[in-house]
């Protein structure tokens, strides 16, 4: 065997897209204060600055029914901008697994909504980031927490 074929294992692989930009899953109290306006946008946007951005498909659902309490409040021009700002946001949509969902759901006593936002985190072993105290304390709980 020439001695070019023995030795150290190499892998090659290219930079994933992770390496520049982390992931996160945002979820829908975090995205709508950016997209609407909300006293809390400067934090939440500071927490998506920099990441790639994942939410179950369910995000925009939730979204548009922020927008349409926003627009029962008067707040119609804000939403207006914050739907055209959701059409060029960068979030990666992705399916969650409805059984492992409930499963959360039960365990941590959230919403079916909230728990799709933390498997997915669970899935993807991503950050969440939440406005939402019950789903942040599961969260910390079941993917742990940072300082």
């Amino acid at each position: 065997m020439p001695a070019e074929t023995r030795g150290e294992l190499i892998i090659a692989e290219p930079l994933g897209h992770y390496a520049k930009r982390p992931p996160l899953v945002g979820d829908c109290s975090v995205l709508a204060a950016v997209l609407f306006d909300e006293p809390e946008r400067k934090r939440a946007a500071d927490a998506l600055r920099g990441k790639e951005v994942f939410a179950p498909f369910l995000v925009d659902h939730e979204l548009i029914s922020v927008a349409l309490k926003k627009t029962h409040q008067g707040l119609g021009e804000v939403v207006r901008q914050g739907l055209a700002d959701l059409a060029e946001l960068k979030i990666t949509r992705c399916p969650v697994d409805g059984v492992a969902q409930w499963r959360v759901a039960i365990e941590c006593e959230l919403s079916a909504y909230d728990a799709a936002y933390l498997q997915l985190a669970l899935d993807l072993q991503a950050p969440l980031v939440t406005f939402d105290r019950r789903l942040g304390r599961a969260a910390q709980r079941l993917l742990g927490s940072s300082p």
